[in-house]
């Protein structure tokens, strides 16, 4: 793999509630815990907990706004944990050919047994 993973990224990545948090702020750009409470299942102080695991890892920044704290994606970070991804992704890819191989190495070797016999 090119890319070291990264278990705290990931662990935060895992949550589909943090997930779907992220696409809701890629589509609008920034948003506040009580923007995305308003457009998601969960109360503002769930997202507020959700968003300080984003921030912790990087994926999000926030900014003083008023009362509230404005939270915008770290596209850095985020293309980052793509990247991880993507080599995580190549690497089972890489596995599972090595086992289609001796899968279809012990398959042939069977037919041959069958065929000399």
């Amino acid at each position: 793999m090119t890319a070291a993973v990264d278990d705290d990224l990931w662990s935060a990545v895992g949550d589909p509630t943090r997930r779907r948090m992220l696409d809701l702020l890629l589509a609008d750009g920034d948003g506040t815990a009580t923007s995305l409470s308003e457009q998601l299942p969960v109360t503002r102080q769930a997202i507020a907990k959700h968003l300080g695991v984003l921030d912790r890892v990087g994926l999000v920044h926030a900014t003083p706004a008023g009362r509230e704290r404005r939270y915008r994606v770290d596209e850095a970070q985020l293309a980052r944990a793509v990247a991880q991804l993507s080599s995580v992704g190549a690497a089972w890819d890489a596995r599972l050919r090595r086992i289609k191989r001796i899968a279809e190495a012990i398959q042939r070797g069977r037919e041959q047994r069958g065929l000399s016999q």
